[in-house]
């Protein structure tokens, strides 16, 4: 596999100029500087670069080992790699300094977690997890919780894990078994948990486990289901490391890609019985878990956008290196044939596209933490609440056909495993699967999101949308792309009209979200996505207007007019399909097949 370089000018690109630091303008946010976040971007760059790149396709030949004893060894220098990351204190980069943290802005805190995914996704995973661990802790925790293992966590010498699905509850949470008997101040936790990422590993000193269960008496459905953290070791008085609580790795799973992160079934009580402490309310365990999946959703969504540039940069450095055929008379390069360079300039285009949305919500996410003003909070919040479930399942999506396109440009040897394209491409293929396929992402956006507020925030958002097309079409040169955006526009908002009317019909509106869902999901990420590029060739064209010979803009402008003129396109057939109706889906003869 061809070495790894984190994107940094294109992460600077989005901070400084589109987003133009404005999260450093916040609140809680006095010591930051620009300075600052280049400093932190080349730090991690060097850190993804030098030591986790190296290992990925190692570890992915490697794997993970259960042993007898329930323990599992990480593929060579995955604990390593992690301690530097901690030791680093990497691991409390976005968490707020009251908790022990660096207290740098979620944008900065997500480029990081992208460098990292790119470099190794099998082992960007953990502190994933624990990200994740760290929200729901502190928005529900009991203080004494919080002393206890936060500072911890925030550190990363703990590491975190989120524990949902049994086999027979997947995405269906309400057919939770897994029982929590009371006992003096806590509970004994009863089950199994299947599909658990880092849910055993050598890498760190202890395992926070947040399990879904329910006590004995708990009524059936959501609401009887509470959430308890289950640490591996029991943590003393003094807060040293007692005795190993009674969960185990029962077995880990051999899957299609990420070898080297261990996805383990974990058994509660196979004995006395598995020590837990109930977090925040009895019966609202959901609620309190989905602090923690948001925060990971939106990190999946990172994550696919990692994957992507790594398949980039493998694609783009064969291509320039593999001779086959003839360009104008002469042997080339495949670079050289038009075909080959419409499939980079498509992953180029995309993975661009697609941070530029990612860190845009990320943005939002500072807003609405830490703006002064409560109603610029909520508004940001109502933006936030709409574009985690595009980020999460477009740039899943997206990531898998990048890397799909990765292996295509190698050709024959794209599907040789040495050639290390393959693994990227089944490494991407679980992002549109866990923390709630992207069917589920759809259904919350069509649905749940767009019911909420009649369609206000994603309004709102599509109005900056029509404020760019406007500022292309007032440009002169850019003016087919804007255009093109305008067209975008117009179609989902037509398509967001329709999905509304549809849904509030009394006897068919559920059956027609499930139906219209990803359709209006795909042409969401496609417009939204679009308007970013959008926007970065307004400010491309103008650095190029005053004097700039830096050709990273002339890139961006070829992947910007791509990405308007010829993807875009292809995303707005989605209203189509969605006027097409459901009639078909309902006659379909399951059966038949």
């Amino acid at each position: 596999m061809s070495p790894f370089a984190a994107p940094v000018r294109d992460l600077r690109f989005v901070l400084e100029e589109l987003l133009e630091y404005r999260s450093l303008e916040l609140p809680g946010f006095d010591e930051a500087s620009p300075d600052l976040v280049e400093a932190v971007l080349e730090e991690a760059a060097k850190l993804a670069g030098e030591v986790w790149a190296p290992l990925n396709a190692s570890g992915d030949r490697q794997g993970c080992v259960r042993h007898e004893d329930g323990g599992v060894t990480l593929p060579d220098g995955f604990a390593e790699a992690y301690r530097a990351y901690v030791e680093g204190g990497w691991n409390g980069i976005g968490v707020s300094q009251a908790l022990g943290g660096q207290g740098l802005p979620e944008v900065v805190a997500s480029s990081v977690q992208e460098m990292l995914h790119g470099a190794n996704m099998a082992l960007g995973l953990c502190p994933m997890l624990t990200a994740g661990a760290i929200e729901a802790l502190a928005h529900h925790g009991s203080e004494a919780l919080k002393a206890t293992y936060l500072p911890r966590l925030v550190e990363g010498s703990w590491t975190g894990t989120m524990n949902l699905t049994e086999p027979q509850a997947g995405s269906d949470l309400s057919k939770v078994r897994t029982r929590a008997v009371p006992e003096d101040d806590h509970y004994r936790l009863f089950g199994q948990k299947i599909f658990i990422t880092w849910g055993e590993h050598d890498a760190s000193e202890n395992i926070i486990h947040l399990v879904l269960a329910r006590k004995p008496d708990a009524p059936e459905g959501n609401k009887g289901i509470s959430l308890f953290l289950v640490p591996k070791f029991l943590v003393n008085d003094d807060g040293s490391l007692g005795e190993r609580n009674d969960v185990t790795c029962a077995s880990i799973e051999h899957k299609l890609g990420i070898h080297g992160s261990p996805t383990c079934t974990l058994s509660f009580g196979e004995n006395d019985g598995a020590i837990g402490y109930l977090i925040g309310e009895e019966g609202r365990g959901l609620n309190h878990m989905f602090t923690m999946m948001n925060e990971a959703r939106h990190k999946v969504g990172v994550q696919g956008i990692g994957v992507a540039e790594r398949a980039c940069q493998h694609a783009f450095a064969y291509a320039l290196d593999r001779v086959q055929g003839k360009a104008r008379g002469t042997e080339a390069t495949i670079s050289e044939h038009l075909d080959v360079r419409r499939m980079l300039l498509s992953m180029r285009a995309r993975t661009d596209a697609l941070r530029a949305l990612a860190l845009t919500c990320a943005a939002q996410l500072d807003v609405a933490r830490h703006a002064a003003d409560a109603a610029e909070r909520e508004a940001a919040q109502a933006r936030v609440d709409v574009l985690i479930p595009v980020v999460k399942a477009f740039s899943t999506d997206q990531a898998v056909e990048i890397a799909s396109l990765g292996v295509q440009v190698h050709g024959g040897m794209g599907y040789i495993e040495e050639t290390g394209a393959a693994q990227l491409l089944r490494d991407a293929r679980i992002a549109p699967i866990y923390e709630g396929t992207n069917g589920i992402q759809a259904l919350d956006l069509a649905g749940r999101k767009l019911s909420r507020d009649g369609g206000a925030a994603l309004s709102g958002l599509i109005e900056e949308v029509e404020v760019t097309a406007g500022e292309l079409r007032d440009s002169g040169e850019l003016a087919a792309l804007g255009e093109s955006l305008a067209a975008g526009a117009a179609d989902l908002r037509a398509a967001m009209a329709l999905v509304l009317e549809a849904s509030r019909e009394p006897d068919s509106g559920p059956e027609a979200i499930q139906a219209y869902a990803t359709p209006f999901l795909a042409l969401a990420g496609h417009v939204l996505c679009a308007w970013q590029m959008g926007r970065a060739a307004l400010k491309a064209s103008h650095a190029l207007a005053g004097g700039s010979s830096d050709p990273f803009y002339r890139a961006k402008l070829a992947a910007a007019d791509f990405a308007l003129r010829q993807w875009l396109p292809l995303g707005r057939a989605n209203r189509s399909v969605i006027e097409a109706g459901m009639q078909s889906l309902i006659d379909f003869p399951v059966t038949a097949s």
